[in-house]
């Protein structure tokens, strides 16, 4: 994950302006405003953004701005966009979302697994950088 001083070299706050948040079906048990199909055969093992309460893609977007905002960026970038952005929940559940096009700007997200031990990390410095 980038320092907040590095992200701001990337362009984050230019970035906030321009960045869409498109979703994905198989993190979606109700498709809300996102204006998604939900896949034919369910997929287990993904994470629903519906477990944390994630219902419009205006909730969604405001979370990568948000994320984008404190520069809770990762280090891969592709074209002028980071391939990961990551927030948490006013409940303190940490969410990921990854680049799906790299020409528009969009992402789709979902709650981070608890199993994945860089939860944690991202939880701490979200915290972090409210101070």
């Amino acid at each position: 994950m980038r320092s907040r001083e590095d992200a701001k070299t990337l362009g984050v706050d230019v970035l906030e302006n321009k960045v869409a948040y498109t979703g994905n079906p198989e993190h979606k048990r109700n498709p809300g405003d996102f204006g998604l199909t939900p896949p034919a055969g369910q997929r287990p093992a993904k994470s629903l953004c519906d477990t944390v309460q994630i219902f419009s893609r205006q909730e969604a977007l405001e979370f990568l701005k948000a994320g984008l905002r404190k520069g809770m960026v990762s280090d891969q970038v592709r074209g002028d966009w980071p391939q990961n952005i990551w927030a948490v929940t006013k409940d303190g559940i940490p969410l990921e979302a990854q680049l799906e096009n790299r020409a528009m700007g969009t992402y789709h997200g979902y709650p981070m697994p608890e199993s994945d031990p860089f939860s944690n990390e991202v939880v701490k410095e979200w915290q972090a950088r409210d101070e």
